[in-house]
């Protein structure tokens, strides 16, 4: 006759430890557990208190959590439990492995239009070829990206207004082509443009080039027209229609639009999506506005409050949801940043929710007259006169000076969150980012002060709102697709309910 051992044989031994992690108490009077590696559970008051005493019974369904998602560990896994964490660890660090990977090239400050917002200070279109930026700096600006050891780059081109000098757009693409041959990385293509001055010769080499296109849209006919006006012409109708032309000649994929928030902005929620929507674009980045340029200038005009932004941004998000609901896809790119950091073991590349900070690591900016800089928003801060993130130049200082000089070493100092005050015990701390560049912008401090930061408060607000609608999903199967679609890129209306459930 068989004898099995009882249930409680087959239990771990009795006694755990805790493993690094940071916590808070939810209204709901629950407890919210996040660790180094982004995974997250939900406690209630007196489970989490026999947790943290080291009482809870190993048998159950909350220990058995707390196992895997490693907030503890026992004779069952030690060792190997601290593996697994640093495994992933290092896997929502990786963004770091190759260093600096978006390359972005100023190769005219000057534009032909006049925005409200213009965070870098344009100068005029007819300024003269000193807003430019020579054969020269582009040459060895290119050189300088190659040396990078990141194998995979983005070159992408800004301005001012980029196409005001395609030869130099042009030059820059075939350039880095012909040098590549013999290093081997790959090298993504990205033009910023505000598409009024696009021709059918832009397209052709766009799409024998790969190149991306990256462009400025606010809205509908009125209020873009507000916020981007162009001397003598209807900017409106110029840019949708170069849109669809873009659309056409190289694919949806390969076109987007960047809209910015401005105090006019707050009174069209809906009609911005609907226009993005009535395009055939499938994502919509809500961008408040930079403190950095003629926005700094004209913000008692165009500006708002963060909690007006916060309050706006939580009108659009739930109009977006519900056009997924009725079958389009459609994404908040901003959201789906922080839900992937929270839903998946992968980082981002976008350099804002970073820790390290993007600034250098992340990002570098070659400025048409050869300055580099840590970050868009540095060079944005050179244009008001302050060069404090100024890297170097390329006509005078080696790749070694620019990259691991004094600015560089100075930016480091600051760069992580888990290691500032106000951060370091900061539940979110892992789904955030650090910005020195803002901190010192807003506050003339590097390091900045969190409970005055707007970055702090609008980052803290759309985390917890994504919490909030990750909550409501294990309840809504409608809403687990959309936030699942919104992650993996996918069509609302092909997402499995069950394929990414745990």
């Amino acid at each position: 006759m068989a004898i099995f051992f009882p249930l409680e044989s087959f239990l771990p031994e009795t006694g755990y430890d805790l493993l690094p992690f940071d916590f808070t108490r939810l209204d709901s009077g629950e407890y919210l557990l996040i660790n180094l590696s982004g995974e997250f559970l939900r406690l209630e008051a007196d489970i989490f208190e026999a947790f943290t005493r080291k009482v809870l019974t190993p048998n159950s369904n909350q220990y058995w959590n707390l196992n895997a998602k490693h907030f503890l560990r026992d004779s069952s896994n030690k060792g190997t439990s601290e593996e697994l964490l640093a495994s992933k660890y290092r896997t929502k660090k990786s963004f770091i492995e190759g260093f600096t990977k978006l390359h972005i090239f100023v190769t005219s400050i000057r534009c032909n239009q006049s925005c409200q917002y213009c965070q870098v200070s344009r100068h005029n279109e007819s300024d003269g070829e000193s807003s430019d930026m020579s054969l020269e700096v582009l040459h060895k600006s290119i050189d300088l990206m190659l040396k990078n050891p990141s194998r995979n780059v983005t070159m992408e081109f800004q301005g001012g207004e980029s196409l005001l000098r395609f030869d130099l757009v042009k030059e820059g693409v075939l350039y880095t082509k012909r040098c590549n041959e013999a290093i081997g990385k790959h090298v993504n293509f990205v033009i910023c443009t505000n598409l009024t001055l696009l021709s059918d010769d832009h397209l052709a080499f766009f799409k024998e080039h790969n190149v991306q296109i990256s462009a400025s849209l606010d809205g509908p006919a009125k209020l873009h027209n507000k916020n981007r006006p162009i001397s003598g012409s209807d900017a409106y109708s110029t840019v949708v229609r170069n849109i669809r032309r873009s659309q056409e000649a190289l694919g949806s994929d390969a076109v987007s639009a960047l809209m910015t928030t401005s105090r006019e902005s707050l009174k069209y929620p809906k009609e911005i999506v609907d226009e993005y929507l009535s395009l055939g674009l499938r994502s919509l980045f809500v961008r408040e506005l930079n403190p950095y340029g003629y926005a700094l200038k004209t913000k008692q005009i165009i500006g708002y409050s963060i909690d007006d932004f916060i309050e706006f941004y939580k009108k659009i998000l739930p109009y977006i949801i519900q056009v997924n609901r009725n079958g389009s896809t459609f994404a908040e790119s901003y959201i789906t940043l922080i839900l992937t950091k929270i839903l998946t073991p992968w980082p981002v590349g976008f350099v804002d929710l970073q820790s390290p900070a993007g600034a250098g690591m992340g990002v570098v900016v070659y400025n048409y007259d050869g300055d580099v800089y840590a970050s868009d928003e540095s060079r944005m801060l050179a244009e008001m006169g302050d060069t404090s993130f100024r890297l170097g130049n390329v006509l005078d200082d080696s790749y070694e000076d620019i990259f691991f000089g004094e600015t560089m070493q100075n930016i480091a100092l600051v760069n992580c969150n888990e290691a500032l005050a106000g951060c370091s015990d900061c539940v979110y701390h892992t789904y955030c980012g650090a910005d020195p560049v803002r901190n010192y912008a807003t506050q003339k401090d590097f390091y900045g002060y969190r409970p005055a930061s707007d970055f702090c408060y609008k980052n803290l607000s759309i985390i917890k709102y994504a919490f909030k609608l990750i909550s409501a999903s294990n309840h809504d199967a409608d809403l687990y697709r959309i936030i699942w679609s919104w992650i993996t890129r996918g069509d609302v209306n092909q997402m499995d309910n069950k394929r990414y459930r745990n």
